[in-house]
């Protein structure tokens, strides 16, 4: 997994978390942090599938 990949999901991982600890303190503060756990596991699904894609070699 490509290193940008991996900083994406640890940015999702934390994001998911503060967004538990926000919700389960009250906060509506968390849903900015659902919103950035949606936007980070969209850019580590991205940087996996641009990897994979560049291993991949070109038929022609």
């Amino acid at each position: 997994m490509p290193r940008l990949a991996v900083y994406a999901l640890v940015v999702c991982l934390l994001a998911v978390t503060a967004a538990v600890v926000s919700f389960a303190r009250g906060s509506w503060l968390g849903v900015v942090w659902v919103l950035m756990a949606g936007l980070s596991s969209n850019m580590t699904w991205y940087y996996a599938r641009r990897a994979k894609a560049e291993r991949r070699p070109t038929a022609g």
